[in-house]
């Protein structure tokens, strides 16, 4: 891996939800544009884009209806190409999001597949005939709820969509479907695009023959990853994708990699086999999972995140190194606390989880401690797939109120709500009314108020990404767990054979003591903490307050 991508820090910026230029309620690319400076002052310098393309926007983006046209709500190609021209003079690199697991139903190729077996796009998708009493081929389900199949009268066949029903999966076994999304990459990469984060990328290969898949978390269909997730061609495709496209141009590639083993993983990363730079995978987003999946309502164990994020740590050489997306619940509402100690478990967050090995990875709004939204009714959530768990939910016998705390825990929407700029009307994102509802504690949390808090988590998230800048240890240095049976503490070592730094931090809302490790006792510095020190060294036992974080380095 290059130096560059080595030195990446990425910042997710959720475009509908980012700023609004014009009033209509939605986030688009001039708001994008007049904020550039925001996120390269922050330390980021690089800009990860959620889909943008012309999209019916069933799931916010995530399902393209033309891959080479910009959706008119976000602008238009001379919209981006503007903001590609001034990220670039800023030293900013623009990452897109490429979907091509599925498209919309409302593409081209699907509009012609669906009208009979015998034109050119009929073996774009995935097609299989009905069981002899006219149902389903399969019982497997859909990630977002219901049947992973619907039937179309016109071909007396079912469509594969592992996700809603207006996302058909596309036929990868088709070589002409893979020379097309080849081209479509082409076109942006030499618009100037640095990159591709590439969603659902381990679902593209299915298998030859669909049967039926075991029940899972109480649910009525089978899991919708079944023999599909890591299928028998993935790294054949891979591997083509990186010989006809992604070696010819100095560009980043990141996979999402849902079910996904560390082991499976090193097959997609290894830099000799020539597929992806880095992959987003899952592992420690299950943590707090249970009967119901993710909408269970368990919390998590220590132990649990702490061990994930260690063995996959051990196991690959790189790692993309997140705790929150716009598929996730804010990471101070779901790991840290969002009310008492905010800004302490916020800070300690991005320290416990952005100085690992690998690219620090920042979802908008964690660096102001943007937390989670407290629905009262389901209808004030826009989220297809948390009215799908609702209803669900409740056809279980869970009560009304139950449900809905149980979506609310995890709904995508508490990522989805807009940025919070300032206290104004609408929290600055918008002249007009939002697309989705601003948080109400826009006045308590906002842009604004962080930046002129020199003890904000803004400040912190510079003072971090600096330190991982500066440090060449933070970049090349191993990983070593410390703490593998404490309740409260993730502890960890980068190391080479010059340095070594220590990175402490407390998980609970209460003081901890912890013992320094033998090689830095008396002999130490401390480079970062999210509380104030008084002093440069470490005692040799340390009492770690509330969600207290600190980076030590070994002299």
């Amino acid at each position: 891996m290059n130096d560059w991508k080595k030195k990446a820090i990425v910042y997710e910026a959720y475009v509908q939800s980012f700023k609004d230029s014009n009033g209509d309620g939605i986030g688009d690319i001039r708001g994008l544009i007049e904020k550039l400076d925001y996120i390269k002052n922050l330390g980021a310098n690089t800009i990860w884009l959620t889909p943008i393309f012309k999209s019916p926007l069933v799931d916010n983006g995530y399902d393209i209806a033309d891959y080479k046209a910009i959706n008119p709500i976000y602008g238009s190609m001379n919209d981006f190409k503007e903001l590609l021209s001034k990220a670039h003079e800023k030293g900013l690199r623009i990452v897109m999001d490429l979907v091509v697991n599925h498209t919309s139903d409302q593409h081209e190729w699907f509009k012609e597949s669906k009208k009979n077996k015998d034109n050119k796009y009929s073996d774009y998708y995935i097609w299989r005939d009905p069981k002899e009493d006219g149902s389903a081929p399969t019982n497997l389900g859909s990630a977002f709820g219901g049947s992973a199949w619907t039937y179309v009268p016109e071909r007396n066949q079912y469509y594969l969509h592992l996700f809603a029903k207006q996302q058909p999966d596309l036929n990868w076994d088709n070589p002409e479907v893979r020379n097309d999304v080849y081209k479509i990459m082409k076109f942006w990469l030499d618009m100037g695009v640095d990159g591709f984060r590439m969603d659902s990328i381990s679902f593209i290969s299915k298998p030859r023959k669909f049967e039926d898949t075991p029940l899972e978390d109480s649910k009525e269909y089978g899991a919708y990853y079944y023999g599909s997730a890591n299928g028998p061609h993935i790294h054949e495709y891979l591997q083509e994708m990186n010989r006809e496209v992604l070696s010819k141009y100095d560009v980043i590639s990141i996979g999402e990699t849902p079910h996904t083993s560390a082991k499976e993983a090193r097959l997609f990363v290894e830099p000799e086999r020539h597929e992806l730079d880095m992959v987003f995978q899952f592992e420690h987003m299950h943590v707090d999972y249970g009967e119901y999946g993710r909408y269970s309502d368990v919390s998590f164990k220590m132990s649990d995140l702490r061990n994930s994020m260690s063995s996959w740590q051990n196991n690959l050489s790189w790692n993309s190194n997140y705790l929150g997306n716009h598929d996730q619940p804010r990471i101070v509402s779901r790991f840290g606390n969002d009310s008492q100690y905010r800004k302490e478990s916020a800070k300690m967050l991005a320290m416990a989880s952005l100085l690992q090995k690998g690219t620090p990875f920042i979802f908008q709004g964690e660096e102001i401690g943007m937390t989670n939204l407290h629905i009262k009714q389901i209808d004030e959530l826009k989220d297809l797939e948390a009215h799908n768990i609702y209803n669900f939910l409740k056809s279980k016998g869970i009560s009304n109120r139950d449900a809905l705390n149980m979506v609310n825990r995890k709904t995508r929407d508490n990522a989805r709500t807009p940025i919070q700029w300032d206290e104004s009307e609408q929290a600055g994102f918008s002249s007009g009314k939002p697309w989705i509802e601003v948080n109400p504690n826009y006045k308590e949390i906002n842009v604004k108020k962080d930046l002129n808090d020199p003890d904000s988590i803004y400040h912190f998230y510079q003072k971090l990404l600096k330190l991982r800048n500066d440090n060449q240890v933070l970049l090349d240095g191993k990983y070593d767990l410390l703490t593998s049976d404490d309740s409260a503490i993730f502890a960890y070592t980068r190391s080479t054979e010059k340095e070594k730094l220590a990175v402490i931090c407390s998980f609970v809302p209460y003081k901890v003591k912890y013992n320094l490790p033998t090689d830095f006792v008396n002999k130490n510095q401390v480079l970062l903490s999210n509380y104030s020190h008084s002093n440069s060294k470490a005692s040799n036992v340390i009492y770690l307050r509330p969600y207290e974080g600190v980076v030590i380095k070994r002299e």
